[in-house]
């Protein structure tokens, strides 16, 4: 869906993105994190054609037009960090708005915009004026308004910063909701817990490279070298580590009174195997559980520092 291919941005000697190349493919939802400066929004904005690029290319689906040409622009929704000043128009005027901008009938553009408040759970808001709303009804309508002339990629930059907490949830549910639908989708966020929620997959940048991109939990399993087990055991400890150290692949880290951590790499049909081994072998198992990495400790390994 989304192909950038060695995009470079400078700013005299500074450069804010470095030859980044990276694959999107149709129908992820793919979040895209970095501490300040690492160059995602930089990225967002060459996407959308808001900035000039200074080498490097970037295709949409089948569509090899330059970024920020108007064939590109009609194959993207953005929706910014913040949300313009509209004083003196309604919810239903400014979709005319933006419908009209994209050359739509105005019969096409009232259906659409019926459809598309329903799905931002705005119908009621239809009469309302804009300047009016909260700020978590702006960022709803704002996602319907991208939605408006049906793109190919829905790209958002920062779309929970500034919302309170039920607001967050709201624009979560909407996001897992499109993207259930198919929408191919990409997300900028400070919020790490709230991308390992929603995205399958992610892309970390930092000073301006990206670091790694792909599945979360293929990443994770590569970094980490696998997952940790917490083994609790009732008797038959010394059993139990004999036949943790026979298994290739696992690494006991500690043992306590009642309890074993080991880690490494193990598919869950061996480690089924290897309870049976274990009760086989009197030892008797109270709890038998993997603990997954997570994208806050992954994140924090890959860039040395925190979220923005």
């Amino acid at each position: 869906m989304l192909y950038i291919n060695n995009l470079t941005k400078n700013y005299g000697s500074f450069t804010a993105v470095n030859h980044l190349t990276l694959h999107i493919p149709e129908g992820d939802l793919f979040g895209f994190v970095g501490p300040n400066g690492a160059g995602k929004t930089t990225t967002i904005r060459i996407v959308c054609g808001l900035l000039r690029a200074s080498a490097g290319s970037v295709i949409i689906g089948n569509t090899a037009a330059a970024a920020g040409s108007r064939e590109m622009k009609r194959l993207i929704g953005y929706v910014p960090d913040f949300f313009g000043v509209y004083d003196n128009l309604k919810v239903r005027e400014y979709m005319d708005l933006y419908g009209s901008m994209y050359g739509m009938y105005t019969r096409d553009i009232a259906k659409l915009t019926d459809d598309l408040l329903e799905l931002v759970n705005l119908s009621d808001k239809k009469e309302v004026y804009v300047d009016t709303l909260s700020r978590g009804m702006k960022q709803r309508l704002c996602v319907a308004r991208a939605l408006l002339h049906n793109p190919k990629l829905l790209i958002l930059d920062e779309p929970s910063s500034g919302l309170d907490p039920r607001a967050r949830v709201e624009m979560k549910e909407l996001l897992k909701n499109l993207h259930s639908m198919g929408k191919t989708i990409v997300i900028s966020s400070h919020i790490l817990s709230e991308l390992s929620e929603m995205c399958n997959s992610i892309g970390i940048m930092n000073r301006g490279q990206l670091i790694t991109a792909g599945r979360i939990e293929d990443i994770l399993q590569q970094l980490s070298g696998g997952s940790r087990l917490c083994v609790r055991i009732a008797s038959g400890m010394d059993n139990a580590v004999r036949l943790m150290k026979e298994q290739a692949g696992l690494v006991v880290e500690s043992v306590r009174e009642n309890e074993m951590i080991v880690s490494g790499s193990i598919t869950d049909e061996q480690i089924s195997a290897l309870i049976g081994r274990l009760i086989q072998n009197q030892v008797i198992l109270t709890g038998f559980y993997r603990e997954e990495g997570n994208l806050e400790t992954l994140f924090m390994q890959l860039t040395g520092g925190g979220a923005q």
